[in-house]
């Protein structure tokens, strides 16, 4: 199947939620410290690192996820052939098989294309603000996200909203401090 059909044949009932905010998740974390680990620079440095950073870690994702994604589903379509099939033949006629693969790419391109946006909400405040009062600002909105993200996942899984909201708060301030130190050592 080439681009254009598997493009065309997008169904966007197999939209996994799970990996926006996965990618959400990433593009912000990493974004974050990114963008701590360059604020010894100047302001340019700061947003150019963070978007590029963004933009590399949601296009390694959408590959990594294409690709892992792809091989698994290619290896149970191989199983599944040997066992359903007497004689040589494929199941990648199948609507099973084409559904599965069409999840796959949806979900590996919703993963990188939120990784990307998520990415950028860290780097906003520097394009308004001066460098220090930029820094706290974003990581106030990375936390903020990141809390709201943590009640989102809380209610799907029906866990204690606000517990749930303050362990991706700690995440984040583990990914801060981590960058901190690793920006003020080297």
């Amino acid at each position: 199947m080439n681009l254009k059909e598997l493009i065309s044949n997008i169904k966007l009932e197999n939209f996994d939620i799970r990996y926006i905010i996965r990618g959400l998740i990433d593009g912000s974390l990493s974004s974050l410290g990114v963008v701590i680990g360059a604020s010894g620079g100047d302001v340019s440095t700061i947003i150019a690192a963070g978007i590029g950073g963004g933009v590399a870690n949601g296009i390694s994702n959408i590959l990594g996820a294409l690709t892992a994604e792809r091989a698994i589903l290619e290896g149970k379509r191989s199983s599944q052939e040997k066992v359903l099939l007497k004689e040589e033949g494929s199941l990648k006629k199948t609507s099973f098989y084409k559904e599965a693969l069409n999840k796959t790419a949806i979900s590996g391109i919703g993963d990188g294309v939120s990784t990307a946006f998520g990415s950028i909400i860290p780097v906003i405040p520097f394009l308004f603000l001066n460098k220090q009062i930029a820094m706290i600002v974003a990581i106030l909105i990375t936390l903020l996200i990141l809390f709201i993200l943590g009640i989102f996942i809380g209610r799907i899984s029906k866990e204690n909203l606000v517990i749930s909201g303050f362990k991706m708060v700690i995440g984040g301030l583990l990914v801060a401090l981590i960058s901190f130190m690793i920006e003020h050592v080297i």
